[in-house]
């Protein structure tokens, strides 16, 4: 399959070349327990802490001790909505945000202004950086005397970055071209917090069970190169965005539901009259990968909350389809993406 045609990287990246070689090591020879004493232990605990440095490094952390590793940011959002007994939440989190939270019967914010102003007060206030289905750059409240969480796992290796702003950051390896199961919660000051799993007191008791070492080496060296990379590929998808938009405008009737001034990695968008699940069937048949919200709601019949907080209609909001670039497309394959895409929306309107 041509990777230049896959569109869906705010569902997963492909894992880099630099980042399969660093692991290597790690699924043979180099297989000690980072925990074990020998020397098979101390090189996997050297490879862990170095890997910690480098997503220190990208997190903006301070320290790289505040940086606490996890199977990915659905594990690093539970644990930290399980910590607090009253959450605020906003309207637009991604599922593993807001399900817990609604678990914990907490407030959702309105979307209307931004104003933090719940019946009683809060302990922890939970806003993502960059929302999973729009691109939408959310911003904190004023939330004074309540711990500030966000989802970061859309802005971490692509937007400029800094953890200080917050009192924990979750994010994921694989959303930055590193392997998927692995992922980063970061705690300021290291601040401590009720674990959620519980057993051997790894990761400074914050974060029970043997270190999947092969996948935290993989994510540091992603996060070495999402430094190094960053801004050559946020312009990379500034121009693939501006290359899209082009290439769709004489189709009627398209709604565009990211912000103007999002980030340039995702784009959502509807096409009245089409269902946005059989324009993913007709893109896949053509060789695009594109998707119709989140890929962790992907069985889900229920219309995306993202966009119906966004008061949109139910039709718009089926209607709706995300692409999202990444460094192996090009201004060539997103041209060929729109093209098919604009013939696809006229041949389904036609059997309509």
């Amino acid at each position: 399959m041509d990777r230049s045609r896959y569109f869906d990287h705010a569902a997963t990246t492909p894992v880099d070349a630099f980042v399969r070689e660093a692991m290597m090591p790690f699924l043979g020879d180099d297989c000690g327990n980072a925990h074990s004493l020998h020397q098979w232990g101390l090189r996997a605990r050297e490879a862990v802490e170095g890997a910690r440095q480098a997503v220190a490094r990208l997190l903006g952390a301070e320290d790289p001790s505040e940086v606490v590793f996890t199977s990915g940011a659905t594990e690093s959002n539970n644990t930290v909505l399980a910590a607090f007994d009253s959450v605020a939440v906003s309207p637009f989190e991604h599922s593993s945000v807001r399900e817990p939270a609604l678990s914990r019967g907490a407030w959702i914010m309105s979307n209307e202004g931004w104003t933090l102003s719940p019946p009683s007060p809060v302990e922890l206030v939970s806003v993502m950086t960059v929302n999973n289905e729009t691109g939408a750059l959310l911003t904190m409240p004023e939330c004074p005397g309540a711990m500030r969480h966000t989802d970061a796992t859309q802005a971490v290796g692509k937007l400029a970055f800094d953890a200080t702003a917050y009192d924990f950051v979750s994010c994921s390896g694989h959303k930055f071209y590193g392997p998927k199961g692995v992922g980063a919660l970061f705690l300021r000051g290291a601040e401590p917090i009720e674990p959620l799993l519980r057993g051997g007191g790894q990761e400074h008791g914050v974060r029970a069970g043997t270190l999947n070492v092969p996948g935290i080496v993989g994510m540091g060296m992603a996060a070495e190169l999402a430094h190094e990379r960053r801004i050559h590929d946020f312009d990379h998808a500034v121009a693939l965005r501006g290359a899209l938009f082009a290439g769709i405008e004489p189709v009627p009737d398209c709604f565009v539901f990211s912000p103007e001034h999002a980030s340039p990695y995702i784009v959502s968008l509807a096409f009245a009259g089409v269902q946005g699940e059989s324009l993913v069937i007709e893109l896949d048949r053509l060789g695009f990968a594109i998707s119709s919200g989140a890929a962790c709601s992907s069985g889900s019949t229920e219309p995306s909350p993202v966009l119906t907080a966004l008061g949109l209609s139910e039709d718009l909001v089926r209607g709706a389809i995300r692409i999202s670039f990444g460094r192996e497309n090009t201004l060539e394959s997103v041209e060929s993406l729109a093209k098919n895409l604009a013939e696809a929306v006229l041949a389904l309107r036609t059997l309509g």
